[in-house]
């Protein structure tokens, strides 16, 4: 495509070039027509007359109406609108709903005490989302939105939460700045080959209309700025303070009018003042909405799933480049930990840290994944039975259906989206891999019980925004201090399951505070800067 007018913004070569063309070019309004004639006169009458009659039905049908009538068969509730409608209570409701009878029934009947605490959700404490900005963040609110002066543009990397967690962290940046925000482009991901763009996984004109009291969100430059050399930065450091950005950007940014970001990955500090730490809940839990298409199929895989009681959605941590990075073994046989030894001496960079630990070492330190049969095993001393149903995300794990086949064995009812939905509903999300993450984060929000396998950027987002809707079940294993049960193979199965249960008993997703911990994310840990007991959540 012939673009008019060149540009000196420098872009990486992995971005796709309908982003850079959005970036480059304002959308121009088409010219209105206006046709008069006799023919479009008697078709507008006639249009208002139908119009007419539809109000004048609807207006009947819901004098009739009563709540309540609706049957079992309506899709289920969006979960980007949980925290509108009442959090935990909503997502209850819609199951109670939904779920038929003879399902309801089963759940609630003859359980063990094991198996209640296992779908026990845990004590809110009355905590609800409460996102009120202070009076200074309202009159600066006024100056910022009105400057059309200076654009932050960024580019954004990784996998989906990874490109969350960087879209979350330059809106703040651009309020630091007190520029507006170009939607932001997303480089395409090396190791997926995902070109999907920003408006392909999120919901843009939700995420411009929820900003627009904070940041001013634009699709592309204006045409003043095309052609200005930006001030590119590669260089900002982890966990860079407001003070940091504004002293090293803001000259930069008033002389040129443009900044250009990239690698923004841990770059803002997670220690902010309270108005920011509330705009980045803001931004996560309401203004990056998935897409309707994504959305859409993430409702009815749930609905599907609730449709024969609760279930446990179950993030595996199995692909072969998790076991290369954390420096552990998939423990498949000598051929199998033999090719992920050699990649990891191939590609020694790859490996995140502690390089001198050996495989042992890790496991004793809790830093390996779960294998299927640690996660079958923990979840059997949790109280899940043989019926409980499993969705489980993630990506091909290394190894094939071979990896799956001891939690399989354990837990016959283990499906994921592959399972539950058509090869037609998946078409549209093929080899895209950002995209069928964002189901599995869907469908993991929405679930009863929630627990990853190891840690990652998914498992904290989730943590954070089931806390944010309501505080439902996530089970953060302890894998250090659990170790030793697993390998005590003398101990007695109703022991161990003691054991396991003591363990857990605090780490089910009962509220817990950001401040208690320097460094913790307000998105793993929303209160209470972001959540405060309030009968009047905002």
């Amino acid at each position: 495509m012939a673009i008019s007018k060149p540009s000196l913004i420098t872009i990486p070569a992995l971005v796709p070039s309908t982003a850079l063309t959005a970036l480059l070019l304002s959308p121009k309004k088409r010219p209105t027509k206006r046709f008069f004639s006799r023919a479009t006169y008697i078709v507008s009458l006639w249009g208002i007359l139908i119009a007419g009659f539809g109000v004048l039905s609807m207006f009947v049908f819901l004098s009739r109406w009563h709540p309540g009538d609706e049957n079992c068969n309506n899709k289920a509730t969006s979960t980007s609108s949980f925290f509108d409608n009442g959090g935990k209570d909503a997502l209850d409701r819609h199951r109670d709903d939904l779920a038929p009878s003879t399902s309801k029934n089963f759940v609630l009947g003859n359980l063990t005490n094991e198996e209640r605490d296992f779908w026990q959700q845990p004590d809110d404490q009355g905590y609800k989302p409460c996102l009120k900005f202070s009076d200074r963040y309202g009159l600066d609110s006024s100056r910022i939105l009105s400057d059309r002066r200076n654009y932050l543009v960024v580019v954004v990397s990784g996998g989906l939460n990874q490109q969350r967690n960087q879209i979350v962290d330059a809106v703040v940046i651009a309020r630091i700045l007190g520029a507006a925000l170009v939607v932001p482009i997303m480089q395409v991901n090396v190791i997926w080959g995902d070109d999907s763009e920003f408006s392909d996984i999120f919901d843009f004109e939700h995420f411009k209309t929820s900003l627009q009291a904070d940041v001013r969100i634009v699709t592309s430059l204006p045409s003043t700025h095309i052609g200005t050399r930006p001030a590119e930065e590669k260089r900002t450091p982890l966990n860079a303070s407001p003070e940091w950005f504004k002293q090293h950007y803001s000259k930069r940014l008033r002389r040129d009018g443009i900044l250009l970001l990239r690698g923004l990955d841990s770059r803002l500090s997670k220690d902010l003042p309270a108005d920011l730490q509330k705009l980045r809940c803001k931004v996560a839990f309401h203004a990056l909405r998935f897409a309707a298409p994504i959305q859409a199929l993430g409702d009815q895989i749930t609905q599907r799933m609730w449709s024969q009681g609760p279930y446990l959605a179950l993030h595996l941590r199995l692909e072969k480049d998790v076991w290369v990075r954390t420096g552990c073994l998939p423990g498949l046989g000598p051929e199998h930990d033999e090719e992920i030894r050699t990649e990891r001496r191939l590609n020694p960079k790859l490996l995140t840290g502690r390089s001198n630990m050996t495989q042992e070492e890790r496991q004793l330190a809790g830093l390996c994944p779960l294998t299927a049969k640690e996660v079958a095993r923990l979840l059997r001393g949790l109280g899940a039975t043989s019926w409980t149903r499993i969705y489980w995300a993630g990506g091909e794990p290394f190894g094939g259906s071979r990896a799956l086949q001891p939690l399989k064995q354990e837990f016959p009812n283990l499906v994921n989206k592959h399972d539950i939905a058509t090869p037609q509903e998946l078409e549209a999300f093929r080899s895209k891999a950002s995209r069928l993450a964002a189901i599995d984060y869907v469908v993991s929000l929405n679930s009863d019980v929630f627990m990853p396998s190891h840690g990652g950027n998914m498992g904290h987002a989730l943590k954070g925004h089931r806390a944010y809707t309501g505080h439902r079940k996530h089970i953060t294993p302890n894998k250090r201090e659990m170790l030793p049960f697993f390998l005590n193979s003398s101990l007695p199965q109703r022991d161990f399951n003691a054991a396991i249960r003591e363990l857990h008993r605090e780490s089910v997703g009962q509220p817990a505070m950001w401040m208690e911990k320097k460094g913790r994310d307000v998105l793993g840990y929303p209160v209470a800067e972001c959540m405060c007991k309030t009968n009047h959540p905002s």
